[in-house]
């Protein structure tokens, strides 16, 4: 029986399978181990890797062994990255082109396998490289755009090999065979690593080349490709250690007293993690060309830095990479470069409550990476964790790093002090806020706060309603967006990520004490268009953040607050001037059920001299999000309005059903149904199918969605609209086309069709005058409803479209459809009873019901930016129009009631209800 080197392809669910594992064997499990051995090595290699030999290639590297079972062994890469291989990924942006590697590699282990040889194990795995090219985004104006690279010609960005091969753990020497797949398919290649077994933070790079085995000028061809990536295999953890002993940390043991304390160290990398991003202040000795921590012939002075986790144990023992960025550089979704990166390894000290971390220094990978090793690791990092927060301090992470050179040796740097970015999450279990500037508050905010404006319920502090998006505006009328966030109220923290579905919760947990005055903490921060300006101070930061705390009345709805803000830096040292706090914030909330909604309004200014300077002007804000309370009114008044408008529909087909089975049982009515009023009918269903007007049923489906959390309820309930609309169409359109037909081809009611002109030649110019009035009328009285719209949309929103009076007047126009039967009655002198008295009274019914709702709406609802039903954009409604109109509907029914029974004419004097209308008498001539 031959024995093959390479098992075939288990299955991943018998990955960790391993039969020698228990000792304990029974017969019947003897056996099936036995035929579960002799069954593995009876198969052959994969036809595809027999293309390949791995003697031919790997053998004087690694000698190919025979396998004998599964390993519960796994070897992976982490922060791996790549260079080479432009020829199968395309060429890199050219923004990109010189500036690190090609791309990001992923190595990872399917399979392995024990061999007869105890420190050889056979290995089949799956390398993938990234290139920097592929999908991505970028901003066009406010939109967020998804691109996408050319389909031709095909370079994906990303190549995958599937290999097989050897490992020697004792050498670390790696030897692997295997070809591409899709594309690359008939690429075959060598891959050649040095993964030591267990390694230190010196020998922790795992280097190798991936080798093309076909010839220049094949399809696919590439030159070799260098990977550089950190072992995931064993680690000692002897530098810091060794630190530790010599007492490299201990000017910082008095600190613990101060910092948060934690129960394992994977609670601290978590708290790391969130908040990887630090930014970096430089001391007064960092000067003379020693403020890169990057060495010497470095440059680049960094803003940031970024902790990328390599392995966190739980005994506290970490590994990190420490990228370098400056502030316009993203730390998502890019390799990692050499010359911009540390090696790290610490441990948590939870006694002292801090981390101790040693960090290298990359040296030699800018040359190519196979060359790239860890270097000088002179340097000394200290992290902790604040016990509490403060109006000047709000790092969830703080620390120090130095060097251990002397500062005439190549490579010291001064030393540089660590902070995450403000107000950012977490919130570890323990942390307080600190009111230090309480004095100061009561001082700044004692004459502000008397302004009392009782007799409303406002927002409860507790609450997510405190929370809002804003508008920003300087004194020359230049805009900014961004929010306003409580961090604490009273001695509890806020959560300002609540979701718009638990609105009805209070964010604020724990014992929460309701008074009416409490110390609340905030979080201002607004991003900058191109011409905003804040005062001298030049150029801007792209985003604007404050931190305030101040005091809150619930009583008035009143917040002040005095505020900080950290100022620019352009030499990149940062000292007590670098933090402006000399600025005071007030905002206003509107009561929780006002009817106009209302908005939060607010000032920040800066008490500064206005010699000074960091003095700027003031700046204006208001809010442009919904109260708890509103947010509730305008879902439940969405799906009360969904079902009207479904209900409406549904009536109109019936009322019009019910006139067609009228007519058809008394045909002879037919020709007395004015065309006029059939054709407004049938506009007023047709219109909106062929303008998507009733799209406005969804005015912003962005904001909807927003607020319901499911667009998918109103685009079902559009597409029922839709289809009962059109069966109304189709109804109205055939009883229009059965009125039609029953006038042609008939001498004797010529004068029907003239009645009908003089209806249109006189509902014109009533239409039209009627329209022109409302119009006038509607722009002096501006109704509260179209206020509420122009002040959400935005401060400087466009008066009311001429389109928009189109859609009003014709809303109108459809509300009085009875007025050209009654004219047409009028000038026909008819009695004859054409309506059905369900069709008259119901379509009137239909066309006064918005206006009905729309006045309980106006006095019974709270504000609400949605409309489904009873559209201010679609009619006319105001507390005057909906009375106007609904008295007129009611008239014309009681019209045409008396009409048909008395005559068209009948409330006119007797002698104009004659007609004026003179028969021939035959005459008898006489001999």
């Amino acid at each position: 029986m031959k024995i093959s080197p390479f098992p075939p392809n288990f299955r991943s669910n018998h990955h960790r399978i391993n039969p020698l594992k228990s000792l304990n064997f029974s017969l019947p499990h003897l056996l099936i181990f036995l035929i579960f051995t002799l069954s593995v090595n009876s198969y052959t290699i994969s036809p595809q890797f027999l293309q390949i030999p791995y003697s031919n290639h790997c053998n004087d590297v690694v000698s190919e062994t025979p396998s004998v079972h599964l390993s519960n062994l796994t070897l992976h890469l982490s922060s791996a990255i790549f260079s080479g291989g432009s020829e199968i990924l395309g060429p890199r942006n050219a923004l990109l082109a010189g500036k690190g590697p090609s791309g990001s590699a992923l190595f990872r282990t399917l399979f392995v396998y024990n061999t007869l040889n105890d420190h050889i194990f056979a290995v089949q795995g799956r390398l993938v490289l990234k290139g920097r090219r592929g999908f991505g985004r970028f901003r066009r104006g406010l939109r967020l755009v998804s691109y996408r690279p050319p389909k031709i010609p095909v370079r994906v960005g990303q190549a995958v090999f599937k290999l097989h091969g050897f490992w020697n753990s004792e050498s670390g020497k790696m030897c692997m065979v295997g070809s591409g797949v899709s594309f690359l398919r008939d690429v075959n290649v060598v891959l050649n690593l040095d993964y030591l077994n267990v390694s230190s933070i010196f020998t922790s790079f795992v280097k190798g080349t991936l080798r093309n085995l076909g010839n220049v000028g094949d399809k696919n061809y590439f030159e070799g490709v260098e990977i550089l990536g950190v072992s995931m295999g064993g680690y000692d953890f002897t530098l810091v250690e060794s630190e530790k002993g010599n007492g490299g940390f201990s000017e910082f043991d008095k600190l613990g007293s101060v910092s948060l304390g934690f129960k394992t160290g994977e609670e601290v990398c978590s708290v790391v993690q969130y908040s990887s991003r630090v930014e970096l202040v430089y001391s007064d000795d960092c000067g003379a060309g020693k403020c890169s921590v990057l060495g010497e012939g470095s440059e680049f002075v960094p803003e940031f830095m970024v902790f990328d986790e390599v392995e966190c144990l739980e005994n506290g023992r970490v590994r990190y990479m420490l990228r370098f960025l400056n502030s316009s550089q993203s730390s998502y979704n890019l390799p990692f470069d050499p010359s911009m990166t540390l090696v790290a390894e610490g441990v948590w000290d939870g006694v002292k409550k801090r981390m101790d971390l040693v960090a290298c220094r990359i040296v030699n990978a800018t040359e190519s990476l196979s060359k790239g090793s860890v270097g000088d690791c002179s340097i000394r990092l200290m992290l902790r964790v604040p016990a509490w927060f403060s109006l000047r301090n709000r790092s969830v992470i703080i620390g120090q790093m130095w060097s251990k050179k002397m500062v005439n040796e190549s490579g010291y740097f001064g030393r540089v002090s660590l902070q995450s970015e403000e107000n950012r999450q977490p919130r570890p279990d323990g942390l307080i806020y600190n009111y230090a500037e309480y004095q100061n508050v009561e001082k700044v905010c004692e004459k502000k706060i008397k302004a009392k404006r009782k007799g409303k319920t406002y927002p409860d502090g507790h609450t997510s309603d405190m929370r809002f998006d804003m508008t920003v505006r300087n004194k020359k009328g230049h805009k900014a967006w961004g929010y306003s966030s409580p961090l604490s109220v009273g001695d509890k923290f806020y959560d300002q990520h609540q979701l718009v579905s638990d609105l009805a919760k209070p964010v604020v947990e724990g014992n929460q004490s309701r008074s009416n005055m409490m110390n609340v903490s905030y979080v201002l921060n607004f991003k900058n268009s191109p011409n905003f300006k804040l005062g001298a101070e030049t150029p801007l930061p792209s985003s604007v953040v404050i931190s305030a705390e101040g005091i809150y009345d619930a009583d008035t709805g009143f917040l002040c607050m005095i505020g900080c803000r950290h100022l620019s830096s352009h030499n990149k040292i940062k000292n007590n001037n670098s933090i402006d706090c000399e600025i005071v914030v007030t905002a206003e909330y509107p009561p929780l059920k006002a009817k106009d909604g209302g908005n939060v309004k607010g000032n920040i200014q800066s008490t500064r001299s206005k010699v000074d300077p960091q003095y700027f002007n003031s700046l204006e804000f208001h809010s442009n999000s919904v109260y708890t309370y509103q947010a509730r009114q305008s879902l439940w008044r969405m799906d009360l309005e969904i079902i009207m408008v479904l209900f409406s529909n549904t009536l109109a087909c019936i009322f019009v059903g019910l006139q067609l089975f009228y007519v058809y049982k008394h045909p002879d009515v037919l020709p007395f149904i004015s065309i006029v009023m059939l054709v407004i009918l049938t506009l007023a269903h047709m219109i909106p199918l062929l303008l998507n007007f009733e799209a406005m049923f969804l005015s912003n489906h962005r904001r909807q969605t927003l607020l319901s959390g499911n667009g998918g309820w109103l685009e079902v309930n559009e597409v029922l609209v839709r289809v009962i609309t059109m069966i109304a169409f189709l109804m109205e359109f055939r009883l229009l086309q059965l009125t039609w037909f029953s006038r042609s081809g008939e001498e004797r009611l010529k004068n029907l069709w003239v009645c009908d002109k003089k209806v249109l030649y006189l509902s014109l110019p009533l239409f039209i005058g009627g329209g022109l009035i409302a119009w006038f009328v509607h722009l002096l009285t501006k109704p509260y409803m179209n206020i509420i719209l122009l002040n959400l949309e935005s401060a400087n929103s466009t008066q009311i479209s001429l389109l928009g009076e189109l859609k009003s007047f014709a809303g109108l126009v459809r509300d009085v459809i009875l007025l050209p039967q009654m004219i047409f009655n009028l000038f026909s002198d008819s009695n004859v009873k054409a309506l059905a008295p369900s069709f008259y009274v119901g379509m009137t019914l239909l066309s006064l019901l918005p206006h009905a709702y729309d006045l309980y709406r106006a006095h019974n609802s709270s504000w609400s930016f949605t409309y489904i039903y009873a559209n201010p954009r679609m009619d006319y409604y105001s507390t005057v129009w909906d009375i106007s109109i609904c008295c007129a509907g009611v008239l014309f029914v009681f019209i045409i009631f008396l009409q048909q029974q008395f005559g068209g004419r009948f409330f006119l004097p007797r002698r104009y209800r004659e007609n004026s209308l003179y028969e021939k008498v035959p005459v008898t001539g006489t001999e």
